[in-house]
């Protein structure tokens, strides 16, 4: 049968393609024109002189060391959700007793407190800690915070791999530790890409920790180095996206490259 075009679906889709494609077309013609040409030409002006000082000077204004911080604070976030997050699923699905699932259940209530509900606390005990504007102050709040979720997914994960595979390699005398990392681990790959992206967006996105537990410009992030660009005497346009293209691009490539990954994670949430 002759299949008939669908019309409606097409336009739709070019109307899709049209609200996410302009933005995207703003940000990145921007980065390409200096600042008089901006505001002389608007917005969606094509540029005639391309340039590349809005990256120089990005660059040259500090950039690289909010990107560093950036870096270590999202690898040690990452590392500390790998670290303890299988192990804690992994126990939560082989363990019958009633102990574990209510540690789970009250675990699991992290994920109904905002972090905003325990800024205030959490300032107040790392200033007492003596770890104010530090980046570790940053990185266990923030670890913290993703373990419930990553948890959540992983013990979906591993809840799907079958039961005989379980009782095999006990039969064949294997211990737990060696269930673990020979089976419970290669199976739950997916899942674990999915926490390590998760993780690593909270990390890289996140605002509120560094706004409130630091101070100084060695400690800053990318998110809070944008605010260098806001002025008293108005806001660098041009130079604020384009440290908002150089932001975006590492963790942009870690979602191309992990994305089928983390879709198969995220859909055995719920097992099946």
């Amino acid at each position: 049968m002759k299949r008939r075009p669908n019309y409606l679906a097409g336009f739709g889709s070019l109307v899709w393609l049209f609200l996410v494609g302009l933005p995207l077309y703003v940000m990145l013609i921007a980065t390409f024109q200096t600042r008089a040409d901006y505001a002389a030409n608007g917005p969606l002006a094509f540029p005639e002189h391309f340039t590349l000082d809005n990256y120089i000077n990005d660059l040259n204004s500090g950039f690289a060391q909010y990107f560093l911080n950036t870096v270590i604070v999202t690898v040690s976030v990452v590392g500390i959700v790998v670290l303890l997050v299988p192990p804690l699923a992994y126990s939560i699905v082989r363990s019958r007793s009633r102990t574990t699932t209510t540690v789970f259940r009250l675990f699991l209530l992290g994920l109904a407190v905002p972090s905003q509900a325990v800024i205030v606390p959490m300032f107040y005990v790392f200033s007492k800690a003596g770890l104010y504007d530090n980046l570790i102050a940053v990185i266990l709040p923030t670890a913290a915070f993703a373990m419930p979720v990553c948890a959540l997914i992983l013990t979906g994960v591993m809840r799907d791999i079958t039961p005989e595979l379980y009782e095999a390699m006990t039969v064949d005398g294997a211990s737990s530790r060696r269930i673990f990392f020979q089976l419970v681990v290669p199976l739950s790959r997916s899942g674990l890409s999915t926490i390590v992206v998760f993780a690593a967006l909270q990390a890289w996105n996140g605002f509120l920790f560094p706004l409130v537990l630091t101070q100084s410009a060695e400690t800053k992030v990318l998110t809070m180095g944008l605010y260098d660009f806001q002025t008293e005497h108005g806001v660098d346009i041009p130079g604020l996206l384009a440290a908002v293209v150089l932001s975006m691009l590492p963790i942009l490539l870690v979602y191309l490259f992990a994305r089928r990954a983390l879709v198969q994670g995220l859909m055995g949430v719920g097992g099946k």
